[in-house]
């Protein structure tokens, strides 16, 4: 079996002070191992986008304890941390958070810069990523030249290059259609398969069945967990369109 990625035991996440508190997360157990993609599934406000942020140590929980890559957060200093989610993570957030000034091979290149790679190589490898999304002949264009699912890949190549072992997206193929939805969940699979960790927030049931764990929250709790039935994996070989929106 391979070892725990994230770890979340008995979180809890509470925002404001009373009268006015609201509690996003109670009592949260969760691992996802190396390897492993594993599906969050629930309604507006269940708090899945609060449990993707505190296993990327973007926010901190009110209770309960978080490892990541095996690093007890609360034992890490900020400066850790932030090395931590540089060099382990790759996040995909509904923001996209692409920098304006940078040209789309700029922002895809700029984590492994950061990491001190090259710059020559650097833009040798985020050509690579970009041209498995279909996005190869934009490298040179700015953000604000690109359509929102150009920009959402655009951000699903910066997430993936380099040597990040954990993956974290939010609704990751929200702004695309389906042939390049496909392309978005083939990349993620295939990182998983070669032994990063995933988590994928959605609310979209065919997106999720191309994890390897579904797990359900409602309310701040989990609620269920299951194992989706064959199918979507299967696309690796072949087989008809899965994922994305119309």
């Amino acid at each position: 079996m391979n070892e725990p990625a994230i770890e979340l035991q008995r979180v809890s996440k509470v925002y404001g002070s009373p009268p006015d508190q609201v509690r996003a997360l109670t009592e949260v157990d969760l691992t996802v191992r190396y390897g492993e993609l594993v599906a969050i599934m629930g309604p507006s406000g269940s708090g899945k986008s609060t449990l993707l942020t505190i296993a990327g140590s973007l926010e901190e929980p009110s209770e309960g304890k978080v490892l990541v890559g095996g690093i007890d957060l609360a034992k890490a200093s900020r400066n850790d941390r932030a090395k931590m989610r540089r060099r382990l993570i790759g996040y995909v957030f509904q923001d996209f958070n692409l920098l304006p000034g940078l040209t789309v091979a700029e922002n895809v290149a700029l984590p492994l810069e950061l990491d001190g790679t090259g710059a020559r190589a650097a833009r040798s490898i985020s050509l690579k990523a970009l041209d498995r999304l279909g996005l190869s002949e934009r490298a040179d264009r700015y953000p604000d030249q690109l359509s929102g699912g150009e920009r959402q890949r655009v951000a699903i190549a910066r997430a993936v290059v380099g040597d990040r072992r954990i993956l974290l997206t939010d609704e990751p193929t929200g702004a695309l259609d389906s042939v390049n939805g496909e392309a978005v969940m083939r990349m993620l699979r295939t990182a998983c398969r070669e032994g990063v960790a995933g988590v994928m927030v959605t609310h979209d049931s065919q997106l999720a069945s191309w994890a390897d764990r579904v797990v359900f929250i409602r309310d701040g709790r989990v609620v269920d967990q299951t194992i989706p039935p064959p199918g979507a994996d299967s696309l690796l070989s072949g087989g008809k369109p899965s994922g994305g929106r119309q």
